[in-house]
């Protein structure tokens, strides 16, 4: 039986909306990029390549078919989002279901002016966003199970592994995980205990590569939930608890050390190196990802 044609919409043209519509031209779905920036969508459809023939691209929100789906994907600012969500709900009517693409705004604050906000879910996906298989399904205290089942459905068809929350939190999951284990680090380099690349093997070859392949809570199962609450009971209280950002982070900001963007942050970077690393890091991922879903089910829940 074919699947029914489903239409949607990706307002934003950044790099997140241009891989989020490459992922929907490659599974079939008839999508548009909408971005008020003329030149910006122009880069879009210049990074899409070949999938740009398949994609639409417009400046504004005026369309002749109802979108199933419309995802917002601009930038991480909630008076933005607020405003450009209003302005979706503004130009679709009530059956299609909208998404905020955000990485860990409460879902309920960037919702708070809508009309329908029982069809409104954030949808995290991940950089980059054609590739990384998992995202992170965020209900507001008002979307309805249907929304959510939904869009389970709809990134199933896209080949993505849609992970629902019970309950929003600031950061959703992904996201308290990374900063809580980067706070560690900055505090490891800021006490002198291991230097950046060293720190760098230490988790890239180490549990970097044991979590690709088990996530955390099945690698403690294998390694034995004893041994890990013995480690817990001395290792805790040392710990870094800081309530705010590293010094050493708010140091390298303040001097315009801002990572791969102003060439930069704990490595130096040229336009070369990185444009090496983003291609090696896709074939990369690509491989990881294949080796990864090889042998995800072991054990049971």
């Amino acid at each position: 039986m074919q699947e029914e044609a489903l239409r949607a919409v990706v307002v934003g043209a950044g790099t997140m909306g241009t891989t989020l519509a490459k992922l929907m031209a490659v599974n079939g779905i008839q999508v548009t990029v909408v971005d008020t920036n003329q030149n910006v969508l122009e880069s879009s459809r210049q990074r899409l390549e070949t999938h740009a023939t398949m994609t639409c691209f417009a400046t504004d929100l005026k369309m002749a078919e109802v979108p199933d789906f419309v995802i917002e994907s601009v930038t991480e600012n909630v008076e933005v989002k607020q405003k450009v969500v209003a302005q979706i709900e503004a130009s679709v009517n009530d059956t299609t279901i909208i998404m905020t693409n955000t990485s860990g705004i409460p879902i309920d604050e960037i919702g708070s002016t809508m009309h329908v906000p029982q069809r409104f879910v954030g949808a995290h996906f991940f950089n980059p966003a054609d590739i990384v298989p998992t995202v992170e399904v965020v209900p507001g205290s008002h979307t309805d199970a249907d929304t959510v089942q939904k869009t389970r459905d709809w990134l199933t068809r896209l080949g993505k592994r849609p992970a629902v929350l019970k309950t929003c939190v600031p950061g959703f999951v992904a996201n308290r995980i990374q900063h809580a284990v980067m706070r560690e680090c900055l505090s490891l380099l800021e006490n002198g205990v291991v230097e950046a690349e060293a720190l760098d093997d230490i988790v890239q070859y180490s549990i970097g590569v044991r979590m690709a392949l088990n996530g955390p809570l099945r690698q403690r199962d294998l390694n034995g939930l004893d041994t890990h609450l013995h480690i817990a009971r001395y290792l805790y209280p040392d710990l870094d608890a800081s309530q705010q950002p590293a010094a050493l982070l708010e140091k390298y900001v303040a001097e315009g050390r801002l990572g791969a963007k102003s060439g930069r942050g704990f490595y130096r970077w040229s336009d070369e190196s990185l444009a090496r690393h983003q291609t090696q890091e896709r074939n990369n991922l690509q491989r990881i990802i294949e080796l990864a879903a090889q042998d995800s089910n072991g054990g049971e829940p």
